[in-house]
């Protein structure tokens, strides 16, 4: 974390410099904004706190809810979510808390005596090596807790308004058709009701110049723009209860599987805290059209139901945090902006939908909360580029594209999921009844780790993601996948760190160059070379899209990975873009290189398969999904990968000294 820029300040430094700015009326909500968030859910607020980086934004998140969730309905976090959460910077604060998923195991119907349940297997759950992050488990509420205290910190200090219903959007569609005027009007007018007692019924208007439906299953933003949920439900009814329980059985405190021969289903989610467990178990199967409401099922019946699958060992609830019952369903919209498929061309967005407003599936893979984040991550650095005027209003097409391509691969998943989790263990003495092999359920549970682990997202080529024609210059920074970090020795201070963590959420590109065999500090070097050109050509993208006065990294964050350890470097022979100067005071930017870490053998050119011959260029995008791999000597394609979807501003001069 670097702070102190800019001068020294005491105190928090997580805490930016408040704006001193009128952001509401005095009766509530601002007039007008630039993006218009309804929703406090995951991706409301993951939303709402990626923008709220940005100082030169006005934003505004409303709730229908009188507050703040207490109690939250998800609980599972997969690496890549962990992942998301340290460019948020509370990585550390879930870890500290969460329960960490290390292992799984699976209980089947006992062979020689059917209405018991023996361990069939146990296995790891997150396997070496695929992430520097464990699976964790903890109450949505608390992330929706340490999202709040992200926007808290702010410079705009945003703060969601809630007891606000969602009633009605209009939007100015000729405004669509303009880019020149993208960011000139308010095109989007909504109309909230105050449902708090205190303001019971009045209504407010705000126009926005963008809006983000985040407001849940039953979207009135997505049902304003004529969206629809259409999919179907798999008419079997689940229940889900955190308990503080006494048992005998073994695993409590592991993530368990457990199919019975004749009475369903319980998945063990053991929660934070030590004593806390979650529990989804199976219930009836519903009627064709039926609706789980309609069972009356109570707390009383879903423990019962758990007690009979827990056979022989023994259950007994002292203490219900929170329950309810749901009927599994698979549904997706059919594209998740406002713009019809046909005008793609012609037309930009205005109005958008993210998380359980545009897929909606069942939580056994623990992917609902996790995508809803992504969704939000993947959307928020684009508004704030098209805002500041980095990129044209085409770049967020490339959301509905991207998400849904991905939401469809996991209504997909979760249908077969969802399906072979319900169904019955195959009885050995009675093969002819049918039924799934334990052994086979548990083969395709060990085959979907990567996928559930968030892990597998892979974005095609499109104007912001390159074909991966250098692809075997780092063989394990897939072009169109996640960053996948790696330890490296940071030069100027010897500290052991993570590559990945230096992509924070602030809206900007890196350049991670990888050096080549020969000497980094010749000014020859392929790196000094690609240096020079990025700081002194007039096509370089730091010249060409950076505003004159700001920091050299403000846009595109360029940093050098070396091939000889941290001791072997000299800091004055390397080429001064890679020690630049910043802030009012000119200070010196001492962690833009980084080495190998050649004492414990984990040497990131090696973990990565980055060509030690040749080195490479790899380009990330601000939500950590790599853009790019190219030759060190692929300026050119640099240039002209960054001019598809970037506006030139007035440009710099990039220091030297």
């Amino acid at each position: 974390m670097q702070f102190h820029l800019n001068g020294f300040r005491p105190g928090d430094p997580s805490l930016s410099e408040p704006l001193h700015r009128s952001a509401t009326r005095p009766d509530g909500v601002p007039r007008e904004v630039d993006v218009l968030i309804a929703g406090c859910g995951p991706a409301g607020l993951t939303l709402a706190a990626q923008l709220s980086a940005f100082a030169d934004l006005t934003v505004a998140i409303v709730e229908q809810k009188p507050g703040p969730l207490q109690l939250g309905q998800a609980d599972g976090i997969a690496v890549r979510t962990m992942e998301t959460w340290e460019a948020f910077d509370f990585s550390e604060r879930v870890l500290k808390e969460a329960y960490w998923v290390n292992e799984t195991s699976f209980w089947k119907p006992d062979d020689t005596r059917r209405e018991h349940i023996v361990r069939s297997g146990r296995i790891q759950d997150v396997e070496d090596g695929l992430s520097e992050f464990p699976h964790a488990i903890l109450n949505q509420a608390r992330i929706h807790d340490f999202l709040l205290d992200v926007m808290r910190g702010s410079p705009m200090r945003l703060e969601p308004f809630y007891s606000r219903r969602f009633v009605s959007l209009e939007t100015d569609q000729s405004a669509a058709y303009d880019d020149a005027t993208a960011n000139a009007s308010y095109p989007v007018t909504v109309t909230l009701e105050r449902i708090d007692d205190e303001h019971q019924g009045q209504t407010e208007t705000i126009r926005a110049r963008y809006v983000v439906g985040c407001d849940g299953a039953r979207s009135a933003v997505r049902h304003a723009i004529g969206r629809a949920l259409d999919g179907d439900a798999a008419n079997q009814a689940w229940g889900v209860m955190d308990v503080l329980a006494v048992t005998d059985f073994p695993d409590i405190r592991l993530k368990a599987a457990i199919q019975s021969a004749t009475e369903g289903t319980v998945l063990i989610i053991p929660r934070e805290g030590g004593y806390l467990a979650r529990f989804y178990v199976e219930l009836d199967k519903l009627n064709p059209n039926e609706r789980v409401t309609s069972r009356n099922i109570t707390l009383e019946q879903l423990i019962a139901a758990a007690q009979r699958i827990f056979r022989p060992y023994t259950l007994e609830v002292k203490e219900t945090a929170w329950w309810s019952v749901y009927e599994i369903g698979q549904r997706l919209t059919d594209k998740f902006d406002d713009v019809p498929e046909g005008e793609v061309e012609r037309r930009r967005p205005l109005v958008f939908i993210a998380g359980d407003a545009c897929h909606t599936h069942s939580p056994k893979a623990g992917q609902g909360m996790n995508v809803s984040i992504a969704d939000a991550f993947n959307l928020g650095w684009k508004l704030a580029a098209v805002l500041r005027g980095t990129s044209p209003p085409r770049i967020l097409h490339t959301y509905s594209a991207e998400r849904r391509a991905l939401a469809k691969e996991l209504i997909d998943f979760d249908r077969e999921w969802a399906k072979m989790f319900s169904a019955r263990p195959k009885d050995p003495a009675n093969p002819a009844a049918g039924g799934v092999d334990p052994a086979e359920f548990r083969k395709n549970f060990i085959k979907q780790l990567r996928f559930t682990a968030g892990t597998t997202v892979h974005y095609r080529p499109s104007l912001i993601t390159s074909e991966p024609a250098h692809q075997h210059l780092a063989e394990g920074f897939a072009v169109g996948m996640r960053f996948h970090s790696a330890p490296v020795i940071r030069f100027a201070d010897a500290k052991r760190v993570h590559l990945g963590h230096t992509i924070k959420a602030d809206g900007r590109w890196r350049l991670f160059a990888f050096a080549a065999s020969d000497d980094p500090m010749s000014p020859d070097s392929r790196l000094s070379v690609l240096c020079a050109l990025l700081a002194d050509s007039p096509d370089s993208p730091l010249r060409k899209y950076t505003p004159r006065g700001a920091d050299v990294d403000a846009v595109i964050d360029v940093r050098a990975v070396l091939q000889q350890g941290h001791q072997e470097i000299t800091v004055g022979r390397l080429h001064p873009l890679l020690l630049p100067p910043k802030g009012r005071y000119g200070l010196r930017d001492y962690e833009k290189v980084f080495c190998p870490d050649v004492k414990s053998g984990d040497d990131i050119f090696d973990l990565r398969g980055i060509d030690r011959a040749n080195g490479c260029l790899v380009v990330v995008r601000p939500d950590q999904f790599v853009a790019s791999v190219l030759p060190l000597d692929g300026f050119a394609e640099l240039s002209a990968f960054f001019e598809r979807f970037m506006l030139a501003r007035t440009g710099l001069a990039v220091p030297h000294q």
